[in-house]
C-alpha cells in the first residue's frame, strides 16, 4: 500500500518559490530557538546564529521580487504552496502552546 500522494505545488514564479523556501528555512530556525521546547542552549544558539543568513537571503527573495515587478504576493497560492510544504506544522513550532496557568 502506497502513502497517499501529496498534492502539487501551485504554479510559482522562480521568485516567488524562493520566498517561500526561505521563510520556511526561517520559520524552521524560529522553531529550534524556541525556548519553550526542551533541549540544549548549544542547539539555540546554533541556529539563532543560521538566522542571520536565512533572514537576509529572506530579505534578498523579498527584494528580487520587488525588482522584478512582482509587488503583490498572491495569499491563496502562497498558502496553498505552504500547505503542501507542511508549512503549518512548520509553522506551528513557534507558537507558544496554550497552557493552564
Amino acid at each position: 500500500m502506497l502513502p497517499p500522494e501529496i498534492p502539487p505545488l501551485p504554479a510559482l514564479t522562480r521568485a516567488e518559490a524562493e520566498l517561500i523556501d526561505r521563510y520556511l528555512d526561517v520559520v524552521d530556525l524560529l522553531g529550534r530557538i524556541n525556548p519553550v521546547h526542551s533541549g540544549d542552549t548549544y542547539r539555540g544558539l546554533r541556529a539563532a546564529q543560521a538566522l542571520v543568513s536565512k533572514a537576509s537571503a529572506l530579505r534578498e527573495a523579498l527584494a528580487l521580487m520587488h525588482q522584478r515587478g512582482e509587488n503583490e504576493l498572491h495569499g491563496p497560492t502562497l498558502t496553498r504552496a505552504l500547505r503542501v510544504l507542511d508549512g503549518e506544522r512548520r509553522a506551528a513550532r513557534i507558537a507558544v502552546p496554550p497552557g493552564a496557568d
